[in-house]
C-alpha cells in the first residue's frame, strides 16, 4: 500500500501538470503538510476546509452588497469568518515556528504566517465566488479582493483594509526606509507562486537549523508542484552538491540548462556540472 507522504507527492506531480487556474490552493496546501505532519488527520483538515468553505458562501449569500461586488463588504464578510467565526490570527509569538507554514497545523493550532491564512482567505473567496489574488508584497504576505474596486487586506492583523499610507509604512518596516511603493510591491500573485512562498519559509527556516537534507527535501516538493521554476531546480542542484548527491545534482542542473540555457547563472552552471562530471569519472 502507498504511503502517505508517498501518496501525498503523487499528488503533488499531478497539481504540477495542471493549468495554474485549476490548482485547488488549499487542497495543494494540505497536501504539502501532509509531508511534514503524517501523524495529523488530513482528512479531518480537509473537512474542516469544507467547512470554511460553506461558511463563506452563506455569509456571501447574506450580504447582498458584498456579493454585488463592494469590496470593502467582501472583506468585512471574510473577515468575520474567518477570523470572528473560526478564530484564525496571526502567530506574532512564535512567527519562527515553523508549524505556521503548515496548513494542518495551522488549522490545529489557528495560528499562522501571513501567507498560511491568505491560502485561507484565497479558500473562502473563490467558494463565496469572489475574485482574490496574493500580492507579492515584500517580508508580508497580503490579499486583494476586487468587485466594483479592489481592497488590499493585512490577513495577518486580523483581515484589516490597508490604505496607501499603511502600504507604505509596512514596506518601509520590511523592506528598510528608503523603499518605496511601487506597482512592484503589489504585483499579483498566481496560485502556484504562493504555494511556493509558503514552503519557502519552511525551506529557509530549515536552512537556518542546519538541516539541508530537509531543505533540499522541500524544494523537490515545491518542484513537484512547479516543475519549470529554473532557480528551483538550480538551488536543488546546490544543496545536493553540499550533501556530496553528485548524481542528484548533476540532475538537477541540468534540468535547470534545459529551462535557462542563458546568461551568467548559466554558464557558472555549466562550469559546476563540467567538474561535478569530473568527479564521477
Amino acid at each position: 500500500m502507498i504511503g502517505a507522504e508517498a501518496e501525498a507527492r503523487a499528488a503533488l506531480a499531478a497539481i504540477g501538470s495542471l493549468p495554474d487556474a485549476e490548482i485547488d490552493i488549499a487542497q495543494a496546501a494540505l497536501q504539502l503538510a501532509r509531508i511534514d505532519a503524517p501523524a495529523l488527520d488530513w482528512r479531518a483538515g480537509a473537512e474542516h476546509l469544507t467547512a470554511l468553505a460553506r461558511e463563506a458562501v452563506a455569509a456571501a449569500t447574506a450580504d447582498p452588497v458584498a456579493d454585488a461586488g463592494d469590496p470593502s463588504r467582501r472583506r468585512a464578510v471574510l473577515a468575520e469568518v474567518i477570523h470572528g467565526r473560526f478564530g484564525y490570527g496571526g502567530d506574532g509569538d512564535t512567527y519562527e515556528d515553523m508549524a505556521n507554514a503548515n496548513l494542518l497545523r495551522v488549522i490545529e493550532r489557528r495560528r499562522g504566517l501571513p501567507v498560511a491564512l491568505g491560502i485561507l482567505w484565497l479558500h473562502a473567496a473563490e467558494a463565496a465566488g469572489w475574485e482574490a489574488h496574493g500580492v507579492d508584497f515584500p517580508g508580508h504576505f497580503l490579499v486583494a479582493l476586487a468587485g466594483r474596486g479592489k481592497v488590499v487586506v493585512d490577513v495577518f492583523a486580523g483581515g484589516t483594509a490597508m490604505d496607501a499610507r499603511d502600504l507604505r509604512a509596512t514596506l518601509k518596516r520590511f523592506a528598510g526606509d528608503q523603499a518605496e511603493l511601487g506597482p512592484a510591491s503589489l504585483a499579483p500573485m498566481d496560485r502556484r507562486a504562493v504555494l511556493l512562498r509558503l514552503q519557502n519559509n519552511i525551506k529557509v527556516r530549515r536552512l537556518r537549523d542546519g538541516d539541508l537534507a530537509g531543505a533540499v527535501a522541500c524544494t523537490e516538493d515545491m518542484l513537484r508542484i512547479a516543475p519549470d521554476a529554473a532557480p528551483l531546480w538550480r538551488e536543488a542542484g546546490l544543496m545536493h552538491q553540499r550533501l556530496d548527491h553528485i548524481g542528484a545534482a548533476i540532475a538537477a542542473l541540468e534540468t535547470f540548462l534545459t529551462l535557462a540555457p542563458e546568461g551568467v547563472q548559466a554558464l557558472r552552471v555549466r562550469g559546476l556540472l563540467e567538474e561535478l562530471r569530473q568527479r564521477l569519472n
